[in-house]
């Protein structure tokens, strides 16, 4: 059902819910809601005024979609030249969690409506990718996502340009657990609040380099999946703050370091709950839906890395033993490939992609990806050999975009998945990005002065 076929929760509904709520302790429903590149945007609701905020929704301004980090509002059509409009956001209290480290705060998902059309906001992630879930399912596929996601976690440095220092410089501690890497325990604190904020955290890791970690989420539905993501990274970084530190889903934040990734395992299930990917007597133990799905993902894969890697920065990830993919290839369980068939099947039958950097929006990403796939399995495309070996060679597989004019001109260009993602959505995101290029490309860096200025 879409945000516009949804009623508003009745004033019976809310009640039951402001009772249980404040049996809790909790005076406040935190509403939140995803924008353009994956920020959550909310709003603090004082509980006796749940009902208002159900039945009438929240007004923001349409322009907090085109508004960049810095607060510049991007000049998307319906936006400036509409004057600034309103949408409206209406909690869904199916979605209520309690904040274990905010005492007396609920936190909530948003639905956004365009109060001018009762549609959803033309700009809304989440909408998106429902949008692309009803293609699926008009295809008979359910499709099946786990996420995993790297961040540094930063302490505070007058001393650095940015102000921030990576928390440990321990080399060679990835995959360990435990104060080696990790002096303060931040992970083990992190995951157990996680943990209780109940949003299917599984696991977590030091990463490669110093400061670097990763936890993984459980697999869910699609739609599921990606609800997590963006609040797990969301209280991630809210939980380092509260410590005065930095936790960063920037895809490269440092020149002495790695990136960090945002890998997705898809496969599909049908109307039964049967993995669609897997057949025993399949090429490579796959069926033709996991090897179409496959050969899409690697054909709309150009356009796909605008969404994946949506930012300047993404870029600065990608060469050569990195493990960051940057050619277009796909492996058996060989993580130099962009594509990796982890060695299970069955039920766990499945995809990797690695493409993906942590700054990407996870409803953009997966929305990305699905339609991708979809559109391999409607034509029943199948995919070249997979990469054999250690890869990263070019006379092997196609280049990816290497930077996100390449990648935006890329999605433009791709008018089948475009079409599947919606004009509005597209025309919006590839303005709302190339003004974020143009920006970038203004404005003096510190390697440029410090390259130039005593010479010139």
């Amino acid at each position: 059902m879409s945000a516009s076929e949804t009623p508003p929760v009745g004033h019976y509904a809310v009640g039951h819910y402001q009772e249980r709520l404040a049996a809790e302790g909790i005076d406040v429903v935190r509403v939140t809601y995803p924008d353009l590149i994956g920020t959550d945007r909310a709003r603090d609701v004082l509980l006796d005024q749940l009902p208002t905020a159900c039945e009438h929704g929240l007004a923001f301004c349409r322009a907090v979609y085109h508004t960049s980090p810095q607060g510049n509002v991007v000049p998307v059509p319906g936006g400036l030249d509409a004057g600034l409009p309103d949408i409206h956001v209406r909690p869904d209290l199916d979605t209520l969690l309690a904040l274990p480290w905010e005492p007396g705060v609920a936190t909530c998902l948003g639905e956004t409506i365009d109060p001018a059309t009762g549609a959803p906001a033309p700009e809304s992630p989440r909408d998106l990718l429902r949008s692309v879930l009803a293609r699926c399912a008009e295809q008979g596929l359910r499709p099946v996502v786990g996420p995993e996601l790297e961040y540094f976690l930063c302490d505070e440095d007058p001393a650095s340009p940015s102000g921030w220092k990576r928390y440990s410089g321990a080399a060679g501690a990835v995959y360990t657990a435990g104060l080696r890497a990790d002096p303060d325990n931040h992970l083990l604190r992190t995951l157990r609040r996680l943990r209780d904020l109940r949003i299917g955290v599984t696991n977590g890791n030091h990463e490669f380099d110093g400061g670097q970690f990763e936890i993984n989420l459980t697999h869910s539905e699609a739609l599921s999946a990606a609800d997590r993501s963006f609040r797990f990274k969301a209280a991630v970084k809210e939980l380092a703050r509260k410590e005065g530190r930095l936790a960063t889903f920037m895809a490269r934040p440092f020149n002495d370091a790695g990136g960090s990734g945002f890998h997705i395992h898809l496969s599909c299930d049908d109307e039964r709950g049967h993995n669609t990917f897997d057949d025993p007597a399949g090429r490579y133990g796959l069926s033709d839906t996991a090897r179409h799905a496959i050969a899409g993902v690697l054909a709309h894969a150009p356009a796909l890395a605008a969404l994946a890697n949506p930012t300047v920065n993404s870029y600065k990830r990608f060469g050569p033993d990195t493990l960051a993919p940057w050619l277009i290839d796909w492996g058996l369980d060989n993580r130099s490939a962009m594509v990796r068939i982890p060695p299970e099947r069955g039920s766990g039958a499945r995809l990797e992609l690695r493409l993906g950097d942590a700054g990407a929006n996870p409803y953009l990403l997966i929305a990305g990806t699905l339609a991708a796939a979809l559109l391999g399995v409607r034509a029943g495309a199948e995919p070249p050999a997979p990469l054999e070996g250690y890869g990263y060679d070019t006379a092997r597989a196609a280049v990816l975009p290497m930077s996100l004019p390449a990648a935006l001109d890329a999605l433009e260009a791709d008018t089948a998945l475009t079409e599947l993602l919606g004009k509005d959505f597209t025309t919006s995101y590839l303005t709302y990005k190339r003004d974020e290029v143009a920006r970038f490309q203004r404005h003096v860096t510190d390697w440029e002065f410090t390259e130039y200025a005593y010479h010139l």
